[in-house]
């Protein structure tokens, strides 16, 4: 009896230590790899850069209509980053939560050094809460371990942005990450699934390198009255009146209607469909 209890003891140890190991350690300081769509995350996406995206009518009808003064409003100015466009932009520490008895995980935690959010993505099988709750620009995540890869479903998030030139990313969007590690790489990839504003699945995938003497900073943020408007201006465009929006197509002389998204335009079939649209150095002839 004293060796059968010895040998379950044996395999329940045995079988635990299996599926810890299947698990990776993501803890430490994460540096953000620019190397892969610079342009998009530092500087911005030109306006009227849609191609390439999954958007329906009503997210591109939104996007033609925004206006970069939004910004300047100090409603606007110290509006953090939703958990799923975060990978876009900066730095990242991400640490454990454990029971400090059994050592089980209940939580994982990330920090991002852009207005230093704090996201918590729950790993003790915890449901998500009823649609009525609140939404945040964190949302509410749960994980589970997919052997070495941590996949995370987010839903509760507040309404954002899919890219920062007008993309709309609406408040009933669920979102499914995935962490994986590759020694002392991390990839992270974000699925947008959105049926107010897009067609079909969006994509977003990125690196990052691990970093032994890097510290997370504060990041203050004080919103000032930059610009004098009348109480309750939103700045904006009125349908078909903003001006720029064919600044990217002329300056890169690509055909106005390939620019202006759609699923269609994310596959590789499209760009037989692409060359035959008349570009804008053609249409000046």
């Amino acid at each position: 009896m004293y060796k059968l209890a010895s040998c379950i003891v044996f395999l329940c140890s045995a079988l635990t230590s299996a599926s810890a190991m299947a698990q990776a350690n993501l803890s430490g300081i994460w540096l953000a790899n620019y190397t892969e769509d610079l342009a998009d995350r530092r500087p911005g996406p030109a306006l009227g850069d849609y191609g390439g995206l999954p958007l329906n009518e009503a997210n591109l009808l939104r996007a033609r209509s925004w206006n970069a003064s939004l910004l300047g409003l100090p409603e606007y100015q110290c509006r953090v980053h939703p958990s799923d466009y975060a990978n876009s932009h900066n730095n990242i520490r991400i640490w454990e939560e454990r029971n400090p008895d059994t050592l089980e995980l209940i939580a994982i935690h990330t920090q991002h050094f852009t207005w230093q959010t704090h996201r918590v993505i729950w790993m003790d099988g915890r449901d998500h809460p009823p649609p009525y709750a609140e939404h945040t620009s964190m949302g509410f995540s749960t994980g589970e371990w997919v052997g070495h890869q941590l996949k995370i479903k987010t839903t509760h998030l507040k309404e954002g942005w899919l890219r920062r030139n007008g993309v709309a990313r609406s408040d009933q969007a669920t979102v499914t990450e995935y962490f994986i590690r590759h020694g002392d790489s991390l990839n992270w990839t974000v699925i947008v699934n959105d049926p107010v504003y897009l067609e079909e699945p969006f994509i977003r995938n990125r690196d990052y390198f691990y970093s032994t003497d890097t510290q997370p900073v504060t990041y203050p943020c004080e919103s000032v009255v930059e610009i004098v408007h009348e109480p309750g201006y939103v700045p904006h465009y009125l349908m078909g009146n903003n001006p720029d929006l064919f600044e990217f197509a002329d300056t890169y002389d690509i055909p106005y209607e390939a620019t202006l998204g759609g699923a269609h335009t994310m596959y590789p079939e499209y760009r037989a469909i692409a060359r035959e649209l008349p570009r804008p150095s053609e249409m000046q002839d």
